[in-house]
Formats: C-alpha cells, structure tokens, sequence
C-alpha cells in the first residue's frame, strides 16, 4: 500500500506500507493491501505502520480522516509528528493534541453557552412587542 500523511501544510509521510494500524472512534484497527476500501474519523493518538523492509514506524497524529481506497491509504489530520521515540510520541499526543481538544471543548461549550443567552433575549425582546 502506499500510505500518505497529510496536514494543510505538508505531507509528512509518503511511502509504501505492508500494514497501516490507527485509532478511530470506534477504537483501533490494522489495514492490510487486500482488505476492503475503508473510512474512519480518527482520534487524536499514534498511527503506526510497517515498511516492505519490515521497519515500525510511528506518527502522532491529531484528530482527522483515514481513508483507503484500492492500494492508496490517506490520512488527512490538522496536526501530525514524526519521530522515532515512540515515548516522545506518546507525550505529543497526551499533551498537546489532547489537550487542545480539552480547550476546544470548552471553548465549544462557552459558545453554546452564549448562543443560548442570545437566543433567550430575542425571545424575550419578541414577547415584549406583543
């Protein structure tokens, strides 16, 4: 398979792969060349392959979509880091991409928050005029 890592700045990854392991959000998953064509949203975590060389090779990976079709398997994710320390790996996500979801989430929640206050005043201002 050829395995290509993409973020909106680069590609990180493109090279041939035996076996492509991922996490998504139904929990994690090997591909292999002759499986079915496949999609699924992944979670922020390490997607590890295997080179025809048998190499382990690992990339950190924040939220995103994995994608195989025929011999090609894409994965489009916002933020991703290579390295040979899986240890140095395992910290990138646990501290920066998780955590930013963290500061999403709340962000997320203060903006629900304050679409809910703007809704309640016009449904307040619409009562007034009646």
């Amino acid at each position: 398979m050829q395995l290509k890592v993409l973020t909106p700045t680069q590609t990180l990854v493109d090279e041939a792969a035996t076996q492509v392991r991922a996490e998504g959000l139904e929990g994690a998953f090997c591909l292999l060349l002759r499986h079915r064509d496949w999609v699924a949203a992944l979670v922020p975590g390490i997607v590890g392959f295997t080179t025809p060389a048998g190499l382990e090779q690992f990339v950190a990976v924040d939220q995103g979509v994995l994608s195989k079709r025929g011999v090609e398997v894409l994965i489009a994710v916002r933020r991703a880091v290579r390295e040979g320390d899986l240890r140095r790996l395992r910290q990138v996500v646990d501290t920066e991409f998780r955590q930013l979801d963290d500061q999403e989430k709340a962000a997320r929640g203060a903006l629900a928050r304050l679409e809910a206050g703007m809704m309640r005043r016009f449904l307040q201002l619409g009562e007034g005029r009646r």
